[in-house]
């Protein structure tokens, strides 16, 4: 869905019409068959159509959101990337646009369930992400940032960043960068347990798990010490 929408705002306003964005879908499709991570699936002949039906479908409720032609894109899948200290910060925005007012909007697709609203202050910290990263990178914070979810209940979830969002941000990403600096010098890794950890690979050194790390550190010096030789 990201590679087809940006083929589409590849094309002049007026021709992005919904059967151009079909042949977007068909032109991504092709592209993502022939890549490594997709044949790994090892999806059988009715799965891969389902994938397919499934992306064709979410074409259809893009439209139902929006009108391409309407919209003034920036750019698309924009990398930005800025210094925090010692800290590298980057970010893919999907979309980058200019509202009729000549303010910059952040678009985030989407293709997962719908959040509740319990959950949509959350989900909305990573497109607050990117209104920092204008900001550093650009010199312009967005009037508007937004996810757009084109599954099967599909809406646009709105949020305005302000001076205080655009600093909580910048000061989240430099303590948690503080913090990993820390636990990295003084070798203090504490185990939060989740439900993440149903797909850890590292259950056997974890102590949550009755792992023992001293383990890890083991191997870790007896593959640096491989790559030393």
């Amino acid at each position: 869905m990201h590679k087809a929408l940006e083929l589409l705002f590849d094309a002049q306003p007026q021709y992005r019409t919904l059967p151009a964005a079909q042949q977007c879908l068909e032109t991504a499709l092709a592209m993502i068959t022939a890549e490594e991570d997709y044949q790994s699936l090892e999806l059988n002949p009715s799965q891969a159509q389902a994938f397919a039906t499934d992306a064709s479908k979410m074409v259809d409720r893009y439209f139902a959101l929006e009108d391409p032609s309407s919209i003034t894109a920036v750019g698309t899948e924009m990398m930005l990337e800025t210094h925090l200290g010692s800290l590298l910060v980057r970010g893919i925005i999907d979309r980058l646009e200019e509202d009729e007012n000549g303010g910059l909007v952040v678009t985030d697709y989407k293709t997962g369930r719908t959040p509740s609203p319990a959950q949509e202050q959350q989900r909305l910290g990573g497109v607050h992400f990117y209104a920092f990263l204008c900001e550093k990178v650009l010199g312009r914070r967005p009037a508007k940032v937004q996810l757009m979810y084109l599954g099967g209940n599909p809406q646009i979830i709105t949020a305005l960043p302000s001076e205080q969002s655009v600093r909580g941000i910048e000061k989240k990403v430099g303590a948690v960068w503080s913090a990993i600096e820390r636990a990295c010098a003084d070798e203090d890794f504490r185990p939060k347990k989740s439900a993440l950890c149903n797909w850890c690979a590292f259950q056997a050194y974890c102590p949550e798990f009755g792992g023992d790390p001293n383990l890890a550190r083991e191997l870790g010096a007896a593959a640096r010490g491989q790559g030393a030789r």
